[in-house]
């Protein structure tokens, strides 16, 4: 989805509790995932594989210059012959650890067997987000979630949408060392009139 059709997609949100729940979901993805170089693993459930977002993180990776947000996608079936980038198995979840970032899209309850497993990636340090239906299990493994219920006035793809955008907006580079006031002040001001980034 391009920058248009997401401008567009926030303005019929608006005055909705989505596209600030999806950017505050989305600075903790990026906080997650820039500082430590990437490590980005992304699943889905069995009947789930979030290809789409998957798809969508590339891009936003690409055009932000944030490479850390490429993830992983890991599938539940590696069929023989599929290409490297699309042969993560389910193992890959038991090596994850910390500096690494587990993101479950869980549109229904995961199986036990899957559960299992983040919460065995969890105890070894990793962060685990989680986009989900509100399953209570799930929201208790997660650092971080996002729950898209039956009851609410989007769904799951909406809201992976406007995730992904709001996970590459650009933004400016933490300023290293001690730095005065009115150096802070000048920055912030950049970054408020600065115009948006163009995507073709």
């Amino acid at each position: 989805m391009d920058a248009v059709r997401v401008a567009l997609l926030r303005e019929v949100l608006a005055g909705t509790e989505w596209p600030a729940a999806a950017r505050r979901f989305a600075g903790a993805l990026r906080s997650s995932v820039v500082p430590h170089g990437g490590g980005l693993l992304l699943v889905g459930t069995a009947a789930y594989e979030p290809w789409h977002l998957a798809a969508h993180l590339v891009d936003e990776s690409t055009w932000s210059g944030l490479p850390e947000l490429t993830p992983t996608l890991v599938r539940h079936r590696v069929e023989p012959g599929d290409p490297a980038h699309l042969a993560v198995g389910l193992g890959r979840i038991e090596a994850a650890g910390r500096g690494e970032t587990l993101f479950l899209v869980a549109p229904e309850r995961p199986g036990d067997e899957l559960l299992e497993r983040v919460h065995d990636a969890r105890r070894a340090g990793a962060t685990v987000l989680s986009l989900d239906d509100g399953d209570p299990e799930v929201q208790g493994l997660a650092h971080e979630t996002l729950a898209v219920t039956c009851r609410d006035d989007v769904d799951l793809d909406t809201v992976q949408h406007l995730v992904s955008a709001a996970a590459g907006e650009n933004s400016v580079p933490a300023p290293r060392g001690r730095h005065h006031f009115r150096d802070r002040l000048s920055r912030l001001a950049d970054q408020l009139t600065a115009p948006p980034p163009a995507r073709w």
